[in-house]
């Protein structure tokens, strides 16, 4: 056991340095450097330098000491790269949600519901709204695939009497001729935005303008009416901090869906993460497992039931595009 604790020990070091080394060279490689010739060199330069490191100093314990030093100096300046919501942003998330409170009204400006042609052909319109916190009605969960039941982008409406509903989308804020690139998304690569659309924008987008299709869940959620208001105000208060305050997007703790979960538990605290929130497409099956979705049917019954895509591309731009397509689906409350 002496001896062997000791390789252990080594091994376990070794592995930790091999790791941070690469960490710090993409994070070097996808840095805010300008040049691309820049960040290729800085990103080698990290690699090359934790091996003279270790090659030229004999003794292991002054090595790592030395390699800690210098690895700590560039988490520093790594750390220093800011956000900003300046820009030259692709249009569909170049204009900023906000809004206003004043009692049970909330006024939400900017609310997006972009005109498509076809996915990346599109008019960009944005209209403001005033909500009456009294009318609010439910909250529903929308869970969107296109790859595998695993991952999942998951997006939150609330849905107000005698109004359409408004849904609040957690993305990356893509600049122009950027896409998405999840290990990107560890490495400050994309700000982070809450896109607040019409459903008509956000849900018909998915199943009838990306190629191949995307496949669209709603399901109602038994959110009581106190926690639904507040769940409402978390948003508003986050889109309000966005507006002044940019942030950036994390592939893994600053997603689609934990920040969802970081929303309920800034006021109901028993909910935990899971395993099935790092998987988004089990997000809905853990809620139902928590009793916040129907639950007189097996779940699979209650996911293929609630499948919206003929719901949504039947509707269209009907003005009551969310009445439509909640219509029939379980645990929805009847005309």
């Amino acid at each position: 056991m002496r001896r062997t604790l000791p390789i252990v020990l080594k091994l376990c070091a070794a592995l930790a340095v091999t790791l941070a080394t690469l960490w710090a060279a993409l994070a070097a490689y996808w840095s805010d450097v300008e040049s691309a010739a820049g960040r290729t060199l800085l990103a080698m330069a990290v690699v090359a330098g934790t091996g003279l490191c270790f090659a030229l100093i004999r003794r292991r314990g002054r090595a790592l000491a030395a390699w800690l030093c210098g690895f700590a100096l560039f988490a520093a300046w790594w750390s220093a790269i800011a956000p900003s919501n300046q820009r030259d942003w692709q249009p569909d998330v170049a204009v900023l949600p906000y809004a206003q409170v004043q009692g049970d009204l909330v006024t939400v400006r900017n609310i997006r519901n972009v005109a498509y042609r076809t996915e990346t052909d599109y008019q960009p319109r944005y209209h403001d709204k005033t909500f009456d916190l009294k009318k609010l009605e439910g909250v529903d969960l929308i869970a969107v695939y296109w790859m595998g039941d695993a991952i999942a982008h998951v997006m939150v409406s609330f849905v107000f009497q005698g109004q359409d509903a408004l849904c609040f989308s957690i993305e990356t804020r893509k600049e122009k001729g950027e896409g998405y690139s999840a290990l990107k998304g560890f490495f400050k690569q994309y700000e982070l935005t809450y896109v607040a659309a019409e459903e008509r924008d956000l849900i018909r987008l998915r199943t009838d303008h990306r190629v191949p299709p995307e496949d669209v869940y709603l399901f109602r959620t038994r959110m009581p009416e106190a926690n639904a208001r507040k769940l409402f105000l978390e948003y508003v208060k986050k889109i309000n901090s966005l507006y002044e305050t940019p942030e950036y997007y994390n592939t893994l703790t600053t997603n689609c869906t934990t920040n969802v979960v970081r929303h309920v538990r800034a006021f109901e605290g028993r909910l935990r993460y899971s395993w099935k929130i790092l998987f988004s497409g089990y997000a809905p099956q853990y809620v139902y497992e928590l009793g916040g979705l129907e639950d007189s049917l097996p779940f699979e019954e209650l996911k293929a039931k609630s499948y919206v895509n003929p719901k949504a591309r039947a509707a269209g731009d009907a003005p009551d595009f969310s009445a439509r397509i909640r219509s029939g689906l379980p645990g929805m409350p009847g005309p």
